[in-house]
């Protein structure tokens, strides 16, 4: 492979937790970094609800950006061009001069409209017909679009553009109103087949009928969306004038980051959400009437099966169960995941028969699922349940590598793991073991920061397309190799117990629901 001028530049990583400002090279080098943590990551101003500030991710990313520059002053004068990867479906509601209007929605938001799609007579009997009325009706009344519609309307008729918290950042930064079509993923009018908006007359454009006005210019990744104004270089401390470059949201750049460019390898996301996925140039829907997402690559779709609390299953415990590790931790130095993962070694695999379903927000398939915790007994400690919940997890992906594999007619042959969770050697190993195959770690965890400067390399014309610059910036650290024995363990878990949970609890799950409705006391 042939020697490279050194070429640099600069990535905001926004996640739930944090932003990350990264300065990345040409050959796939973290060069530096800054985190701010988001505390907290949003707001509930009631059940269900989840917002935070548009205004607070700018303020993070320009505080890690500056402090990013005083660590490293001549590197930064080296930047290139700067992209914004982004956590998705978090929405902000912006005036003419690009004021938010009121809080974002974060993608953790579940509130409910009550009203359905307005479908002609003719379009309501196809729906009918084919099975799709009723997951039309439940994503309508999922979209925060048409709940501003109904319970805000005012604020909603101020609104001149429906930004994604990308598409905000970039403004911010730019001027422009512009986002990339590789980060459009959301309850909103998307055509992910285009890569651009549905048109009037599309299908299931009732479902989210956001004015064609309302919405915002789009972006092909690698494309110059506008160039960093005065007002941004005082607030972050970047040259005025610099390129923004799109790339895609922080899904979108990880699966590219992992090296995940062809179908024989599947990218796993072991994040606040937790994703299995993959590229294909094939459209193939992860679930029926699912769309894949617009890949980085064009003319590539990334199907993709979600467990929406993943690894923020860990936090949860760690904030209910975890308070010994936690001092610990701070007396130490280090992180309680890190003191947590160091004793899943204790617990056999199953977790002599503890099975966690962490579906703790339902989706379109498991309209009604709570998570649930079967098979305890005398001999189970906090350190089982903690390794349950890894295991549950991986078994809800496993679930859904399998749906993908059912859909694309093909068998993956290796996955690669990213996100914060992928740190962990004993999570890789797990991992590897319940999936059967070889889990591969890549140079960094910071997987979505190396796909989002990928993306910009491509853009300048530093390689020819994401093959090659997968060849010089992605390269193989470990390879976890699966234990077999443990792997029948987990199969036999899987396919006698894990798989028939839901179908056996669905109908108390209802009975919650009703009981319950959404946070209410339950009526005696």
């Amino acid at each position: 492979m042939e020697e490279r001028a050194e070429r640099v530049v600069l990535i905001f990583d926004v996640g739930t937790q944090s932003s990350r400002a990264l300065l990345v090279n040409n050959r796939g080098e973290i060069l530096g970094k800054e985190q701010c943590r988001h505390d907290p990551p949003y707001v509930s101003p009631d059940t269900d609800l989840a917002e935070q500030d548009a205004d607070f991710y700018y303020e993070h990313i320009c505080s890690a950006a500056r402090g990013l520059k005083k660590r490293m002053p001549e590197c930064w004068e080296r930047i290139e061009a700067v992209s914004v990867t982004a956590i998705r479906a978090t929405t902000v509601c912006v005036d003419k001069e690009g004021k938010p209007l009121r809080p974002a929605f974060v993608w953790l938001d579940n509130r409910k409209a009550e009203g359905k799609p307005k479908y002609s007579q003719l379009t309501r009997l196809m729906l009918k017909a084919v099975g799709m009325d009723q997951t039309a009706i439940m994503q309508y009344r999922k979209g925060q679009c048409n709940w501003m519609m109904e319970k805000e309307p005012e604020t909603w008729k101020k609104t001149y553009k429906y930004l994604m918290i990308s598409g905000y950042l970039i403004f911010k930064l730019t001027g422009r109103m512009v986002d990339c079509a590789a980060s459009m993923v959301g309850r909103i009018p998307f055509d992910h087949r285009a890569r651009n908006w549905q048109k009037k007359g599309a299908l299931t454009r009732p479902v989210f009928d956001i004015e064609p006005e309302k919405l915002c210019d789009i972006a092909e990744t690698g494309e110059v969306m506008g160039e960093i104004t005065g007002k941004a270089a005082a607030d972050t401390g970047l040259r005025c004038g610099l390129p923004v470059i799109a790339s895609g949201s922080d899904k979108a750049c990880e699966i590219l980051g992992l090296g995940c460019i062809n179908r024989e390898r599947a990218a796993i996301s072991f994040g606040t959400t937790a994703t299995v996925t993959f590229t294909t140039p094939e459209y193939v829907e992860p679930e029926r009437w699912i769309p894949p997402y617009a890949s980085v690559m064009k003319g590539h779709f990334t199907p993709e099966i979600e467990i929406f609390r993943g690894y923020w299953l860990v936090s949860w415990f760690k904030k209910e169960f975890a308070e010994k590790e936690e001092e610990m931790a701070r007396q130490l130095g280090v992180s309680a995941e890190q003191l947590l993962n160091e004793r899943l070694s204790e617990v056999p695999a199953g977790c002599e028969g503890l099975i966690f379903q962490p579906y703790f927000t339902p989706n379109t398939t498991m309209p009604v699922a709570k998570g649930s915790v079967i098979g305890f007994s005398d001999v189970h400690t906090r350190i089982h349940i903690y390794r349950a919940i890894i295991e549950g997890i991986n078994f809800a992906l496993i679930d859904g590598m399998r749906q993908l594999e059912k859909q694309s007619g093909h068998r993956f042959q290796e996955i690669r793991l990213g996100g914060g969770g992928a740190q962990s050697d004993e999570i890789c190993q797990i991992t590897a073991d319940m999936f059967g195959l070889p889990a591969v770690r890549t140079q960094t965890h910071e997987v979505s920061g190396i796909g989002s400067a990928m993306a910009v390399f491509v853009g300048l014309g530093e390689f020819s397309g994401y093959k090659e610059a997968a060849e010089h910036m992605v390269s193989v650290k470990d390879v976890f190799e699966p234990d077999m024995e443990q792997h029948r363990i987990y199969q036999m878990l899987y396919e006698e117990v894990f798989k028939k949970i839901y179908g056996r609890l669905s109908p108390l799950y209802q009975r919650i629901n009703e009981i319950y409705g959404a946070g209410a006391k339950p009526e005696l």
